[in-house]
């Protein structure tokens, strides 16, 4: 039985793989002194361009904003990470462990110091808080789409929308210009994320080679993914450990703790951060569902050597999955067969790892938070923490601008419901299709249908597309039968467990 996608994991659309770059013009170690300025300026010039319809002016430095940011971020990282290590000898001759500690941050900061004089961005004025949490949120990309739209160009419209859509999946305003830009012109070639992270693409092809039944691929394709993920995380991890304003006098313990609070909260968002939005849909334990798709890979090719200690790795991250703990009783209970020993039942070493260091900073933080406050305050909790919002430098520019909503006045009906249309949209593309005998109209729409996309993959010969359609819905649960091989994902719903139907459909015969 073929595995089940995780919760709100639907593959919705699945753009090539190799995608043009926001950054074309950047370049980390030589980034052109001509454009050197401080990243607020930048960014606050191309708000008053956009303000006063400047559009060409304002689109040069919204871009010119990213990369800076980019600048900014990236040069952190290399010295935070080039830092790391400072001062972490085994034989310091401090007995005293205060000293050691007091010893460890001085030589730390003396590497800092000494690597940052070798980046001219850090020589400029340093941006604030909020305005660095705005690029986070992919808040340029608002006023670059629509920019561009006022130039004219719908193509790198559609991009940036795209862009902020993948953060912001919920976003009504770009939710409808998308749509506007789709009612005018085919837009799958332009609908390029910007920030994609190595990985998402990498992690999309290992999907759909998994469901092409070519599992060798799709595992192979999956482990390069969690190599890039955990990497993509230790630089943001890294970067956490940057410059921080300190607003006001305190004893100093607590002006430590106060500093150790900030970097807590950029590492527990680095988690979320880098989640993918796979079709709308945040992946919800993202690490957790690679290992899950690994294990049942491994396992398809008789790799259960492999496949065991990925169960393992899974089950840190969701213990409770009778499926998966299904899974580990199944190769248990064949142990002798495949020449398992208990090594093999333990958690590979790096999901072990990036589990304990994102539940320890987890619960480090919320003792931070609840017990470094006075007492009146309400207790916090880290997901509280890192997902409150200060208010960003364009605030002024939240929601749709009077000349922003006239060009969607006039053509945008809301549908009477999402599900009306995922109906509509799979009757277009195949009005006489009913998968297993089921017919489309008889699902139930708002119980039973959680997602529906498409992914395009064109052949060699570059002609033949495939449109694949997802359906999803309830089914009674069910377990497995003896002697049967572990499964893929099932999830607890409302009245059962959640099945998935893949219907594939090639375009040019249905056209016929």
């Amino acid at each position: 039985m073929g595995m089940m996608l995780p919760r709100n994991l639907c593959l919705a659309l699945l753009m090539p793989f190799l995608v043009e770059a926001q950054y074309e013009k950047y370049s980390f170690k030589s980034f052109p002194q001509k454009d050197m300025m401080p990243l607020e300026s930048a960014y606050n010039y191309a708000l008053e361009q956009y303000a006063a319809q400047s559009w060409a002016e304002s689109v040069k430095y919204l871009e010119l904003s990213l990369r800076l940011h980019r600048l900014l971020r990236d040069s952190e990282t290399f010295c935070g990470r080039n830092c790391s290590s400072a001062s972490r000898d085994s034989d310091s001759p401090l007995p005293d462990s205060n000293l050691r500690v007091v010893r460890h941050i001085l030589l730390r900061a003396a590497c800092l110091k000494k690597c940052k004089e070798n980046f001219p961005v850090f020589k400029l004025s340093y941006p604030r808080r909020d305005l660095l949490e705005t690029f986070e949120k992919r808040i340029p990309y608002r006023y670059i789409q629509y920019a561009y739209y006022q130039l004219n160009n719908m193509e790198k419209a559609v991009s940036a929308t795209h862009t902020f859509l993948k953060k912001n999946p919920d976003e009504p305003y770009l939710t409808k210009n998308m749509n506007y830009y789709k009612s005018l012109f085919d837009v799958d070639e332009y609908l390029i994320d910007h920030e994609e992270q190595p990985y998402e693409s990498v992690f999309l092809k290992s999907v759909v080679l998994y469901n092409s039944g070519d599992f060798s691929s799709s595992a192979r394709n999956m482990e390069q993914a969690i190599t890039q993920y955990f990497e993509v995380y230790s630089l943001c991890s890294a970067g956490c450990e940057g410059s921080y304003e300190i607003l006001e006098f305190k004893d100093f313990y607590p002006s430590l703790a106060d500093l150790f609070l900030d970097v807590l909260k950029c590492k527990v968002k680095c988690e979320e951060q880098l989640t993918p939005n796979v079709g709308g849909f945040f992946v919800e334990k993202f690490v957790a569902t690679m290992f899950h798709y690994l294990q049942f890979s491994y396992y398809k090719l008789n790799d259960v050597k492999n496949a065991a200690p990925c169960a393992a790795s899974y089950m840190l991250f969701d213990p409770s999955d009778q499926v998966m703990q299904q899974n580990i009783a199944y190769y248990r209970f064949y142990r002798e067969q495949w020449g398992l020993k208990e090594k093999d039942f333990q958690p590979r070493p790096e999901a072990l790892r990036y589990y304990n260091q994102t539940i320890k900073q987890k619960e480090m933080l919320e003792f931070a938070l609840n017990y470094l406050y006075t007492d009146d305050e309400d207790v916090v909790s880290p997901e509280e923490a890192v997902t409150s919002h200060s208010e960003h430098p364009d605030a002024e520019f939240e929601g749709m601008g009077d000349y922003e909503e006239s060009f969607l006045a006039e053509w945008w009906q809301e549908p009477k419901s999402k599900w009306d249309a995922v109906i509509d949209l799979c009757a277009a593309k195949r009005p006489k299709l009913h998968p297993q005998n089921i017919e489309i109209e008889d699902i139930h729409r708002e119980s039973h249908i959680l997602a529906l996309g498409e992914a395009w993959t064109q052949s060699s010969a570059g002609s033949s597309h495939m449109s694949v359609i997802w359906l999803v819905w309830r089914e009674e649960p069910h377990g497995p039968q003896d002697g049967e091989g572990p499964k893929g994902g099932q999830m607890e719903g409302a009245d059962g467990s959640l099945e998935e139907v893949i219907i594939y459909i090639d375009l040019e015969r249905s056209q016929g």
